[in-house]
C-alpha cells in the first residue's frame, strides 16, 4: 500500500487534471485527464471508445503525473499502478457524485451509470519532487 504525505495529499486534491499514460502492444498514450484522489485511489471517468480504455482493457499498468510547473517550485507526484475498470455498482455512483459536484463539464452533461466506464488507479508505487 502506497502512504501519501500530507505534502502529497495537498497537492492531489487541489490538482484536477494530471497526465495519464497507459500503454498497448504498438506504443505508449499519454494523455491530460480530470480525476479525483478518493481513499487512496484515483478515479478517472474516459468514453468506451477511447484509447485510454481500450489500453486498459488488454493492459492494466499505467503510470499517472500529477505535477504544477512554477519556477523556483516545482511540484509532482508520480504514480505507477493498475487499473480496473467499474460500471456500474455503489463505488461507480458515489465517485460519480464527487465529479458531479466538481466539475462543470459533468454538471452541463450528466450521464447515467453504466453509460461511461469509471477506471479506478490503485497505486503501488510513487515518487514525488518538491
Amino acid at each position: 500500500m502506497v502512504v501519501f504525505t500530507k505534502e502529497e495529499i495537498r497537492l492531489l486534491n487541489e490538482n484536477e487534471v494530471c497526465r495519464l499514460a497507459t500503454a498497448s502492444k504498438e506504443a505508449p498514450h499519454v494523455v491530460p485527464v480530470c480525476y479525483i484522489f478518493e481513499n487512496g485511489n484515483f478515479y478517472i471517468f474516459t468514453d468506451f471508445n477511447t484509447k485510454k480504455f481500450k489500453n486498459v482493457k488488454e493492459n492494466p499498468r499505467v503510470s499517472m503525473v500529477v505535477d504544477i510547473y512554477r519556477q523556483p517550485s516545482n511540484k509532482a507526484v508520480f504514480i505507477q499502478g493498475s487499473a480496473t475498470i467499474l460500471e456500474r455498482g455503489k463505488e461507480y455512483k458515489e465517485i460519480y457524485e464527487k465529479f458531479y459536484e466538481k466539475f462543470y463539464w459533468v454538471q452541463a452533461d450528466p450521464w447515467e451509470e453504466g453509460e461511461t466506464p469509471l477506471l479506478k488507479v490503485k497505486p503501488e508505487k510513487k515518487v514525488s519532487w518538491f
